[in-house]
């Protein structure tokens, strides 16, 4: 059986994501900073499938010591994690010159550091394994950068980047590395927004994009999803 490690689970795309994998069949290793929301996605998720496990964590993942004990917990209680999800993210709506000066490192914490720490920690197993799949929840500020929300496009463009040298380092090993870059989601960023869901790429299409990549051939690799609002950016 498949083992997922999803960082911000009980969200948006995260706990899309996470109800795609346990119909799936894979156990699942979900984290986010508020337990109660974590403790309710866990009995959906076993309502869904009684047969798989469900490993949780309250977990910050601004804070390094914090992510990597969530991937030892994953780890210890699952074994080899065949599959990473780095969903966890954070948008700020601000121009880099009104943002207060925290704001650079507050989202370089979160948008780029777990990515890299999950890649730190579990990469060599995977390596050795010469099996995995590692899929990086981007975003197109990543290739078409929004002045309205400067240093999270600033955070995305260096995720794309680590993804693509992820991508690099692990395709000798048979691992694969997946980059998703969705446009306007139907997140909790746009919860009173008063447009259509239609207006929006839904959480669902991001899950089920993530899951045809997964199901490829062993020799096959997606390498980076675009998906955006058919009537384009909100």
């Amino acid at each position: 059986m498949e083992n997922v490690i999803i960082t911000g689970a009980t969200k948006g795309m995260g706990r899309a994501i996470a109800i795609a994998f346990a119909k799936q069949g894979t156990n699942l290793a979900i984290c986010s900073r508020n337990n109660e929301e974590l403790l309710i996605l866990k009995e959906q998720l076993i309502k869904i499938n009684p047969e798989i496990k469900i490993v949780s964590r309250q977990t910050d993942c601004s804070i390094k010591d914090e992510v990597l004990t969530f991937a030892g917990l994953a780890e210890q209680e699952l074994g080899f994690i065949s599959v990473i999800i780095n969903n966890v993210g954070v948008y700020e709506p601000l121009s880099i010159l009104d943002e207060d000066e925290f704001a650079f490192q507050r989202m370089l914490d979160i948008n780029l550091m777990p990515s890299y720490q999950l890649y730190r920690y579990f990469g060599k197993t995977m390596m050795a394994s010469g099996r995995g799949h590692i899929f990086t929840i981007c975003s197109v500020a990543a290739i078409n950068p929004v002045a309205e929300a400067g240093m999270y496009s600033v955070t995305k463009f260096a995720l794309l980047g680590l993804s693509k040298v992820m991508r690099l380092e692990m395709q000798d090993y048979g691992v694969k590395v997946t980059t998703l870059l969705p446009g306007s989601t139907l997140t909790e960023s746009w919860k009173d927004t008063g447009l259509s869901p239609d207006r929006f790429v839904s959480p669902d299409d991001v899950a089920s994009s993530i899951i045809a990549a997964w199901k490829m051939s062993k020799g096959a690799n997606i390498d980076e999803i675009v998906i955006k609002p058919v009537w384009g950016q909100v």
